[in-house]
């Protein structure tokens, strides 16, 4: 038997079926010019922030963005550096530098494709709600302290690992604070909040960034000092150290042959990959839920439907083949995403077109680059942590939101701040499945049945009992439901039990049946299961819980079942 082909090129697939046509050329121009300007400022912030140099930001969209275009499952994602993976970059690149940073995106590329070739796209429709958005939430509180630094110009001796010694920091480094970079700070924010509301056809944040960069030249002028990426990034070229960001394209490079955190080559080593591996799993999970989630919103906005294993195998390609060439972690962004659907687009074309205009500016805008303030991207990037905060979903859940449900949130945004995303998602998902185990095992229950429950009970003899067990008998519930079949009188010679409301029984369930089974038979009691579905009397044969005349049958109504009792109790029998 051959396997099924991988889902690439799917979305390109979708946009063919529903007809392309010029008018739908003309859309994908438009989205991907409008989200191209969206991205250049917010991929070289995003690449900032994980402690890589502005282009790798820039290299990102324009590999990444271009291939999970062409090989992924949604028609509308549009996918570069994303403000979630900060957390988890950032210490890699501490940790390990640009070299670890580009090799562990690029393990986690390979981890997205055997997912998607797995066909495990559907498996991220069970995380809960409230795990999402506690660590979505978490980052974004994150995200936001982290840019305290940039936007104030403060200078810090260290970079503190964890949440409570960056605060330390940040409070002993205030008398650091610089007037320039505040104020383009200030400035910079407030066009970012009011300008959207005034003309909200003219991308918010590409005026904040010109009006900051102005403001920057005219500080400086008047000899206020601005930090701008040109101070603060430069490339060589032909032995020549320039300011700012290279007017190249990136060339292929082996990640391990780029430097690590102590600037020289990665040393290959089994144990490298081992420390590797967990961050990239990380990643790569992380990369899987946003991706889909964006899908989810796109397919809400537009009316069609994702290939949710065609998405993980194209954001695998994506993130396997963009380190090659200096691009960093690339997931699909809500927001542009948002913005590419808005804005026109019909194909993945309008994705690729995007990457276009990266390309163009990465060519001939990148002298101008020198000039963004180091502000400016933090005010941008700061704003952008509040819209990942999500902040009015957090009120709405905490104020409507069962009490297990709220927990769940806020142990994962707590976690997420104070030690990391990973631990937050495994404490929460584990959290969410006891509390979920909980429930159910409340709802299942099991009761004896009054005589006026049904006809066939009325008058029965005082040595037939029967019960009713409602509810899946699963390990949460099994061994509670079952216990009370054991709880009866002497004398009792049959008993009945509806589980016509039992949707299933899981190996502890049935084992537990069996000791049931095995109790009955030392005291001569026999047992009549009423009304088992189909696919729970499938389960019990497969457990060896056979009928046996006497001891154990099936029956389909409580009316049958009242017949087998009486037969049983006078087998020699005049009916009753």
């Amino acid at each position: 038997m051959s396997l099924p082909l991988p889902p690439l090129f799917a979305a390109w697939r979708q946009s063919l079926r529903a007809g392309y046509s010029w008018k739908s050329l003309r859309g994908d121009l438009s989205a991907g010019v409008t989200v191209g300007i969206i991205a250049i400022p917010l991929a070289m912030a995003l690449a900032i922030a994980v402690g890589a140099a502005p282009q790798h930001g820039l290299y990102t969209v324009l590999v990444a963005g271009s291939l999970i275009a062409l090989c992924g499952g949604s028609r509308f994602n549009v996918s570069g550096p994303t403000a979630a993976f900060v957390v988890i970059l950032l210490p890699i690149t501490q940790q390990f530098g640009l070299g670890g940073l580009l090799l562990c995106t690029l393990l986690a590329g390979l981890i997205l494709i055997i997912l998607g070739l797995l066909r495990a796209g559907r498996l991220i429709e069970f995380i809960p709600y409230p795990v999402t958005l506690g660590f979505t939430a978490g980052i974004g509180i994150v995200i936001a302290t982290l840019q305290f630094k940039d936007l104030l110009g403060l200078s810090l001796a260290t970079q503190p690992n964890n949440y409570i010694e960056q605060l330390n920091a940040l409070l002993h480094a205030l008398p650091s604070l610089q007037l320039g970079d505040s104020l383009v700070a200030l400035v910079c924010l407030a066009v970012l909040l009011i300008w959207p509301r005034w003309v909200p056809k003219v991308p918010g944040h590409l005026v904040a960034l010109c009006l900051g960069a102005l403001l920057g030249v005219l500080l400086e002028a008047n000899g206020i000092a601005v930090a701008t990426i040109g101070e603060r990034f430069s490339y060589s070229l032909d032995g020549v150290t320039h300011p700012g960001i290279p007017p190249f394209l990136p060339s292929f490079n082996w990640p391990w042959l780029l430097p690590g955190a102590d600037g020289q080559p990665l040393p290959i080593s089994f144990e490298l990959f081992r420390q590797l591996l967990a961050p990239a799993f990380a990643i790569a999970m992380l990369g899987a839920i946003e991706s889909l989630l964006c899908a989810v919103v796109a397919d809400g906005m537009t009316g069609s439907k994702h290939d949710p294993n065609g998405e993980l195998i194209g954001q695998g390609v994506g993130n396997l083949i963009a380190p090659l060439f200096g691009g960093i972690t690339a997931t699909a962004a809500i927001a542009r995403s948002a913005a590419n659907v808005r804005a026109g687009a019909f194909s993945p074309l309008a994705a690729v077109i995007h990457s276009g205009v990266v390309l163009v500016a990465i060519l001939f805008l990148a002298p101008l680059f020198s000039y963004l303030p180091m502000a400016a991207l933090a005010a941008l990037l700061l704003l952008v942590a509040w819209n990942m905060s999500e902040a009015r979903h957090v009120r709405h859940t905490l104020r409507i939101a069962p009490r297990s449900d709220v927990l769940v949130l806020l142990t994962c945004l707590s976690l997420t701040v104070l030690f990391d995303m990973v631990l937050a998602v495994g404490v929460g998902l584990l959290l969410a499945a006891g509390l979920f185990i909980k429930r159910m095992s409340d709802l299942t229950d099991t009761e004896a049945l009054p005589k006026h429950f049904h006809q066939a009970l009325h008058d029965l003899p005082e040595h037939v009992l029967a019960y009713a067990i409602r509810g899946p008998l699963f390990f949460g519930a099994a061994e509670k439901a079952l216990s009370v079949l054991r709880r009866f009188t002497p004398g009792v010679r049959v008993v009945i039990v509806d589980i016509s409301a039992v949707p299933l029984l899981d190996m502890t369930a049935l084992a537990a049946l069996d000791n049931v089974l095995r109790d009955y038979r030392e005291q001569q009691v026999a047992l009549i299961l009423s009304g088992p579905t189909p696919h729970v009397r499938l389960q019990l044969r497969r457990a060896g819980i056979q009928r046996s005349e006497g001891q154990l049958v099936y029956v389909q109504d409580l009316a049958q079942a009242r017949e087998k009792a009486l037969r049983w109790l006078n087998p020699k029998g005049d009916g009753e």
